[in-house]
């Protein structure tokens, strides 16, 4: 009698239960529904699969052989720490792993960065940072750490390489950042769209020369090497890539415009393309010192930037200062 009951009293919950209205019926599954089950995963990780449409402007390499030719561009990296930025889902990583002494993979997604992890765990040489290459503190990275500085001791950083498939609205960003960090650093090859790739290796006088490809000159030795089809990109992008390899070489002292300065003085002078250099200039320089540091570089007042070589730049930077200071 008593089990006749207890299945009774089942029977009429069940009941029940499947005559609740929809949206209750919903809730209490969801209720018991259980938990997707996480075996050895860090919090971080999701156990969906990631979604393929790009976040963040990403656009994965996709192709073997174009990842391998980029490796290539390296060089021979045994002994080297290798600075890879944005590494997404791990093609370039895969290949770098096996060749360098030190591999810091930066990437910003969240998920992509979690699964790196666990691709890599059992790489002792491959360490994976999930932050935004804009905020890592390179003097933190690669600087002196505390306790080795000593006396008369000159601590040297080591060169390291950089490599990555850079997002396309924030390839200008990344490399100044680099650029600012430049002693740390001695070759970049980078990933870039072709437009872009353009303007970095511009010559002056050239439509594509400008504040960036000026910049990018006065830190580094620019190649183009070759470029990539959309195809070789999951999703594929509408434009091509180019690769750039930028020998970092510094030219500060041999013109001698130590500091922020002069990268200050080339923001002005590119401030709005369509302008003359006189027009860019005259709202931070008197006309008459103006006039006369122009007059003495023999640079015209009807001049655009990007018709002026970095020599040419730099002249006008040093007459411009030098009639201030004698002013």
């Amino acid at each position: 009698m008593t089990c006749f009951s207890r299945a009774h009293v089942m029977m009429e919950y069940v009941l029940w239960a499947f005559s609740l209205p929809r949206k209750a019926s919903g809730s209490m599954c969801k209720v018991y529904r259980s938990e997707e089950k996480r075996v050895n995963v860090p919090k971080v990780v999701s156990t969906r699969r990631p979604q393929l449409k790009p976040k963040l402007g990403q656009h994965f390499l996709a192709n073997d052989n174009f990842a391998l030719q980029i490796v290539d561009t390296l060089g021979d990296v045994s002994q080297n720490t290798v600075l890879e930025i944005g590494p997404g889902r791990g093609v370039l990583s895969s290949l770098l792993a096996k060749r360098v002494r030190r591999l810091i993979a930066v990437e910003l997604d969240r998920v992509l960065a979690a699964q790196l992890r666990l691709r890599f765990g059992m790489f002792p040489n491959v360490e994976v940072i999930e932050a935004d290459i804009l905020s890592i503190d390179f003097d933190s990275l690669f600087g002196p750490k505390p306790g080795l500085r000593r006396p008369g001791i000159e601590l040297r950083p080591e060169p390291v390489k950089v490599i990555g498939n850079l997002p396309y609205y924030i390839t200008s960003d990344i490399l100044l950042r680099l650029f600012e960090y430049s002693k740390y650093f001695e070759t970049i090859v980078i990933l870039v769209q072709r437009e872009v790739a353009d303007r970095i290796a511009a010559k002056p006088g050239s439509r594509d020369y400008g504040l960036l490809s000026a910049t990018a000159q006065l830190y580094a030795r620019v190649e183009k090497l070759f470029s990539l089809p959309p195809t070789a990109f999951a999703p594929p992008p509408k434009v091509h890539s180019t690769v750039l390899r930028l020998t970092i070489a510094p030219r500060q002292e041999e013109l001698g415009v130590s500091g922020d300065g002069f990268i200050d003085f080339l923001k002005l002078s590119f401030g709005q393309k369509r302008k003359t250099l006189w027009n860019n200039l005259k709202a931070n320089y008197p006309e008459a010192q103006l006039r006369a540091a122009l007059a003495s570089t023999k640079v015209k007042p009807a001049a655009r930037a990007e018709t002026l070589t970095l020599e040419e730049n730099a002249a006008l930077y040093h007459a411009l200062r030098q009639n201030r200071d004698g002013s």
